[in-house]
């Protein structure tokens, strides 16, 4: 992703007003939503201990670290994310919850050292470019005890000329099947056509090899959207 979209980006995600209505946002454009937070949970739990602390990369909003805190009751969370707003957004989710989470303004760096038992990123890293998701992928690895689950999920679709604005298309009427207004439908349908460096799904799997995963699996496939399991 380009610094000038990048930084654009922010400044949407810690905009109070963007903030307030985010919640809205995954459930209307994102196909089984809740259904990918119950399987995140039950994928991660195949090996993580029920007094596992677990990492989630890009935790702002803090749905999925609610769904996972819910599913695991002895599970602890470090949750980071760039946005303060959405930081914020995530303790007033979480609730008497916020008490098994650390929230960490930054990016990947800025986490624990770790080892963590499990990690999850998702709705993230198609905010990055190849080579960013690749090492930020890789810092996941570093930080997770050997053999240890990490769940990623975020758009992925075929890229090639012939497809690829087809795809948007279904990205777009299935937002508003599903309630979204038809305008923000169609600047969301825009903007990722303009600025996020989108990846197909086999491009996403290498970058996650790349990173020093092993045994990735494809696990959620929803329109535009994918979900991959892997391991430390």
């Amino acid at each position: 992703m380009q610094a000038e979209t990048a930084k654009d980006m922010l400044a949407h995600f810690n905009d109070p007003q963007a903030v307030a209505q985010y919640k809205e946002g995954p459930l209307r454009f994102v196909p089984a939503f809740a259904e990918l937070h119950r399987m995140t949970a039950i994928l991660l739990g195949e090996r993580a201990p029920a007094d596992a602390t677990v990492l989630v990369l890009g935790a702002g909003g803090g749905m999925e670290m609610k769904a996972l805190a819910e599913a695991h009751p002895g599970w602890r969370f470090e949750g980071v994310d760039p946005a303060r707003e959405m930081l914020k957004l995530a303790e007033r989710t979480l609730g008497p919850l916020a008490a098994r989470a650390t929230l960490r303004e930054g990016y990947i760096e800025d986490a624990s050292e770790g080892p963590f038992d499990a990690a999850a990123c998702l709705l993230t890293l198609h905010f990055l470019d190849r080579e960013t998701r690749v090492r930020t992928a890789a810092e996941i690895r570093r930080r997770l005890a050997p053999g240890a689950p990490f769940v990623a999920a975020h758009s992925s679709f075929p890229q090639d000329a012939a497809t690829r604005p087809q795809w948007l298309s279904r990205y777009a009427a299935y937002a508003v099947a599903s309630g979204a207004d038809p305008k923000m439908a169609e600047t969301a349908r825009a903007g990722i056509a303009a600025h996020l460096n989108l990846l197909s799904p086999e491009e996403d799997e290498a970058v996650l090899r790349e990173a020093g995963f092993t045994d990735v699996t494809p696990f959620y496939t929803a329109f535009t959207w994918r979900g991959w399991v892997a391991y430390a």
